[in-house]
């Protein structure tokens, strides 16, 4: 999707093998460990959770995995003490980059960050130097194909949605990244809803080429390679790859 290839990298990781999806796995697992430290353990009553779970499941986490890291969250004086940490910066031809990441050891993972930018001539910002230009937004994707473009409007509208967008094979129906999953639970019973985040989009886009394309799509995966990074905005316009078998 032009703008924000977050979503097209969701679908290029379901086709990794089993090793990437263990990766994973073990990230979703970080962030429902953050959810019920907040929340509680109960899906029902905990809105960020259940939207963790959906994330777990749109990428086809065993229950049993989900629940299991779900246990291990709720007992008391196990599991590991995870922070959130967002670190900003900038890669080849100005691109904007933040990364969200879920961590017991922020020295180390500000260090990893750090590496990741610097190896392929990018760079770590202050907090706030290119958060200004994305706004966070809730995205819900239902694929497209059979569906009434105007009858998913209607429905999407009347559940709360503030935009809905035909891109490719998809409908990106925008929602406030409070109310993504009312809207989700809203549209379940009558469509696939491929996936539900809360996502941070960018108000402007790059088209980085040639060399620059090369370097920023290294940082980006070094990035995607860190067990403690969970998600990575940026606003540059990557070229489609084929998915793999």
């Amino acid at each position: 999707m032009s703008g924000h290839s977050k979503w097209h990298n969701i679908q290029m990781k379901k086709g990794k093998t089993d090793a990437a999806r263990g990766k994973i796995f073990t990230k979703i697992g970080r962030e429902i460990a953050i959810a019920v430290r907040e929340g509680g353990p109960d899906p029902s009553i905990n809105a960020k959770l259940r939207d963790v779970v959906n994330k777990a499941k749109s990428n086809n986490m065993p229950n049993d995995n989900i629940m299991r890291s779900i246990k291990k969250a709720a007992g008391e004086g196990t599991g590991e003490n995870y922070k959130e940490a967002t670190y900003e910066g900038y890669g080849p031809a100005g691109t904007a980059i933040i990364v969200e990441c879920i961590t017991d050891n922020l020295n180390r993972t500000a260090s990893d960050v750090r590496h990741c930018f610097e190896k392929s001539g990018g760079s770590m910002g202050a907090t706030g130097c290119v958060s200004w230009m994305f706004d966070r937004k809730g995205i819900i994707l239902v694929p497209a194909e059979g569906l009434d473009e105007d009858e998913v409007m209607m429905d999407a509208v009347e559940a709360g949605a503030n935009d809905v967008n035909l891109n490719d094979d998809y409908f990106e129906i925008e929602t406030d990244p409070n109310e993504v999953g009312t809207v989700r639970e809203a549209l379940e019973g009558k469509y696939t809803v491929e996936s539900a985040e809360a996502s941070l989009v960018p108000q402007n886009t790059t088209d980085p080429a040639g060399e620059d394309l090369e370097k920023l799509q290294k940082i980006l995966d070094m990035l995607d390679d860190l067990d403690d990074v969970s998600e990575v905005y940026h606003n540059a316009n990557l070229p489609e790859e084929e998915e793999e078998d």
